[in-house]
């Protein structure tokens, strides 16, 4: 294994090879402690509690897993090793356990971080969690739609909404983009 990596240096840009890969697998399997891949998800599956966690999903999952749990984000395609598509068997075989355990105290060496608050209600929402990443595999259109008004908005998209809305309540045209404070004379 040092040997096959040693010759393609540590660059994220490739795919992992075969052995990189199953030795992955592997040691996520191996490390986890055989106490979180037996237990039950304790959260009743509800529509609401779907509800709760396809927003949480879409707020803090989707900018490297996707809307759909594909992975195929800019984040997500740049990981190393890159994002999983959730909706396959390789994590929708994985017991409710183990991916509560991954979203509670993330994944080594991945870009998977632990998002453990240390709270009764953020092991809740992990656990709301769950049931929306074994829901990914069905997952409608309109439950995608309703998904990208809780996903993250940058500063600069929130800043040109806020000259939209200043224009509409002002009059004022908004500024051009890469033309502030170069607004035509009002007539």
């Amino acid at each position: 294994m040092f040997f096959l990596v040693r010759g393609h240096g540590v660059d994220t840009r490739g795919e992992p090879s075969w052995v990189e890969a199953r030795m992955a697998l592997f040691l996520r399997s191996w490390l986890t402690p055989d106490e979180y891949k037996r237990r039950l998800n304790p959260v009743t599956l509800s529509p609401g509690v779907l509800v709760a966690g396809r927003e949480h999903f879409a707020d803090h999952c989707a900018s490297c897993h996707g809307n759909d749990g594909g992975g195929n984000t800019e984040i997500g395609r740049k990981l190393y090793p890159r994002a999983p598509d959730m909706r396959l068997p390789r994590t929708q075989q994985l017991t409710d356990g183990e991916l509560f355990y991954f979203i509670e105290h993330g994944i080594r060496l991945t870009g998977m971080p632990g998002w453990s608050n240390g709270t009764p209600e953020g092991e809740t929402a992990s656990w709301h969690l769950v049931h929306f990443i074994r829901h990914l595999p069905s997952l409608t259109p309109e439950e995608l739609q309703e998904m990208e008004a809780f996903n993250p908005v940058s500063r600069h998209d929130l800043e040109e909404e806020q000259k939209v809305d200043d224009f509409l309540n002002s009059g004022d045209p908004p500024p051009l983009a890469g033309h502030e404070g170069h607004q035509p004379p009002k007539p």
